[in-house]
Order: structure tokens, then sequence, then C-alpha cells
């Protein structure tokens, strides 16, 4: 429950009215403060990038990256700005590797485990074909580090600040991470090819990276998760990454034909089989916690 200081500094308990209405202030202000923090930090950073690319030759993924630490540094402020006007302590994202260092190695695994079953089902029904097998290390590499700031800022976002503010505020936490699924959706709706079935498994994509944060109120697994989620779908299997491609993959697929079933040009995230997948690594998940927590 959220505390506000009254005038005689003393503390009283905020209603659950008010704790909504700071709840909606809090993630707006949030948005327009990363937009303008965006626009001083990147913008000016922009310029710099274009001539170090051309001058180094630098490959995409490399200046990606730099632009994705100032957009991971920007949220963190913004998140930073907010909970400190609410007296709140920064820990509140859920940053803290204390205790949790296993649920990275598990959100690695369950990364893994989902794409072993949506790859592995869509080469036996013959929807992806691979077409060449190629080995880039430096590649590899940076696009390891690409997809783990990727993970870190849209979990950070996403599921730290909005689904964590939320849930301070006294909203239902199905309806928390129902909310915050559809924002983290509408974030991706610029990417190339989005249209309903993209704007759907992201949404549920949403469920499945904050299903334990309701839970744990820690990024750790959801972080873990979304990086390997994003790094095997695009640099490792060669499907787009929510409709887009950055760099070399180890994998060259070949669809016969786009459809629903291979996800076509938004990659696999835009297929009925990412559907299926993501409903049930999310239904595992809740199931795991609600059956831990009836075990305590």
């Amino acid at each position: 429950m959220e505390m506000e200081e009254k005038e005689d500094g003393t503390f009283a308990a905020v209603t659950r009215g008010k704790c909504l209405w700071h709840t909606v202030v809090d993630i707006v202000f949030f948005m327009l403060l990363f937009g303008i923090l965006m626009i001083f930090v990147i913008g000016p950073f922009g310029i710099f990038f274009e001539g170090v690319e051309k001058k180094a030759s630098m490959d995409s993924v490399s200046v990606l990256m730099m632009q994705e630490a100032l957009m991971l540094v920007c949220a963190l402020g913004a998140s930073w700005i907010v909970l400190k006007m609410r007296k709140l302590p920064f820990g509140r994202l859920g940053l803290s590797l204390k205790g949790h260092w296993k649920d990275l190695w598990v959100g690695m695994l369950f990364a893994v485990s989902l794409y072993v079953a949506g790859f592995g089902l869509s080469l036996l029904l013959g929807v992806v074909e691979v077409a060449e097998v190629t080995f880039h290390f430096f590649s590899l590499l940076t696009s390891l580090g690409l997809y783990l700031l990727v993970g870190i800022m849209e979990e950070s976002m996403m599921r730290g600040f909005v689904l964590g503010r939320m849930l301070d505020g006294g909203v239902n936490k199905f309806w928390a991470l129902f909310f915050s699924s559809v924002l983290f959706s509408l974030m991706h709706i610029q990417n190339p090819n989005f249209e309903f079935v993209p704007f759907l498994n992201i949404l549920l994509s949403g469920f499945l990276l904050g299903a334990s944060y309701i839970y744990t109120r820690n990024l750790c697994f959801p972080i873990a998760l979304h990086w390997f989620w994003n790094w095997l779908q695009g640099p490792v299997l060669g499907y787009e990454v929510s409709g887009t491609r950055f760099g070399d993959s180890i994998l060259t697929l070949h669809l016969p034909e786009e459809n629903l079933i291979n996800g076509g040009a938004f990659g696999f995230e835009g297929s009925v089989l990412c559907t299926v997948l993501v409903v049930v690594g999310t239904v595992l998940i809740i199931k795991y916690y609600k059956d831990l927590g009836a075990k305590n």
C-alpha cells in the first residue's frame, strides 16, 4: 500500500481511488519523460552515430547497441525520477540479482525450450526450410549484447515500471498484466508487417514475460527470457525479430510460402505456432507460482 506525507510530517495510507489516479499519472508522466530524455540524449548522438558508422565502417548492430544503451539510460532515468517523486525506492523496479541468479538460467532455458518446440514443429510441418548454415562469431556476439540491452530496457519499462506501478496502484494483477501487455504490443506498432496476429502474439508475449513478475516483483526471469527469445529467434534461427532483421544469422531460412503457420515476413512472432506456445508457456508459469504459493 502506498503512503503519502501529510502537512504535519506524518504518513497516511493512500485511498484506492487515489492510488489508481497516481498510477495513471505516473505512467503518462513516465512516457512523456522518457520521450523528452530520448530527444535530448539520443537526438544529438544520432548525428554522431552516423558519422562514426561511415568513418569506422561499423556494422549496424554495433551502432544499435550504443543507441539501445542510451535508451536504457533514458528508461532508467525516467523511472528513477518518477519513483523519487513518489518517495519510492529505485529497487521497486525489480532489478536486484540477489536470490534470483537461478531465474536467469531458468529464463534462458525456457526460451530455448519454446524454440525447440516451435522451430521443431515448423520443420516437421514443412513450413520452413534451412537453406544455409553459416557462423559469424562477431555478429553473433554483438547481437547477444544488443538483445541483452533490449531485454533489460523493455522489461524495466513495461514490467518493472508500468506493470509495477499498476500493481502498486491496486489494479488486479491479471488486469494489470493485460493493460501492460497491450501497451507493450502497441510499442511495436511501427514495426514492418505489423498486423493482427503479430499484435496478438506480442500482447500474449507480454503475459508470458510478466507472468512471473506479478508474483515475484523481480525482473531476472523476464529479462533472461526476453533476451534469449529475441537472440534465438533472429541471430541463431534466422527469423525476423518482430518484423525486423539485424545482422547475420547462423541459419538462413527459406519459406515455401508466407502463411500464418510460419509467420511470414514478421517472423515467428507472426505465426499461430507462436500463439499456442506463448499461451502454454504463460499457463505453465502461472500454475508454477500458484502451486508454489499453495505449498507455502
